[in-house]
């Protein structure tokens, strides 16, 4: 299991090792083409696949830790792109505390909940029926809201906030955050 795990963790690893093994030229590094072939993806897929069969909640969690800590990461280099700052700070706190959210309430968060969800209501084959109907109201009217005050809750919490703090923020926001998530 460790050794699924681990080939989870390290995708991107393993593909650049083995497009690095398969070039048999001595280029500097610079020069190196990472060879995604298909082999190379396929592998890697089946090995992400296998690690979550093995250990769901834990892949789960690695992983979104990693997707949120990245798309923080890429929203703050774009969002200094747009406005032309070069001279604009990354916020690695932020980035670590998306990730970190990703990885202790967001993952764990929808792995229970989707379990709960789906043993309630099983999934269909079809998904234009009306069980996908029933779940999607249940996710957008039930599951967002409460999820919603907990996502401000623990980033206020990592932010160093008070309880006062996070309340105002959720006077301010939440409204406008629950729309945008409709």
């Amino acid at each position: 299991m460790k050794l699924l795990l681990l080939n989870c963790l390290l995708l991107s690893s393993l593909s650049l090792t083995a497009a690095f093994a398969s070039n048999k030229q001595q280029e500097p590094i610079s020069h190196l083409r990472l060879k995604a072939t298909p082999e190379v993806l396929s592998n890697a897929w089946e090995s992400y696949n296998q690690a979550l069969d093995a250990s769901p909640l834990l892949v789960k969690s690695v992983t979104a830790g990693a997707i949120l800590g990245a798309a923080d990461f890429t929203g703050q280099k774009l969002e200094a792109a747009q406005k032309n700052d070069g001279e604009a700070q990354l916020d690695l706190a932020r980035v670590g505390r998306f990730a970190i959210f990703g990885l202790v309430l967001q993952a764990p968060w929808n792995h229970f909940y989707y379990q709960i969800l789906d043993g309630a209501l099983p999934p269909t084959v079809d998904p234009f029926t009306a069980t996908t109907g029933i779940k999607v109201a249940i996710d957008q009217f039930v599951q967002a809201p409460i999820f919603t005050v907990l996502i401000f809750l623990f980033l206020g919490t990592l932010e160093g906030k008070s309880i006062d703090d996070v309340k105002k923020q959720l006077d301010n926001d939440y409204k406008d955050t629950m729309l945008a998530n409709w």
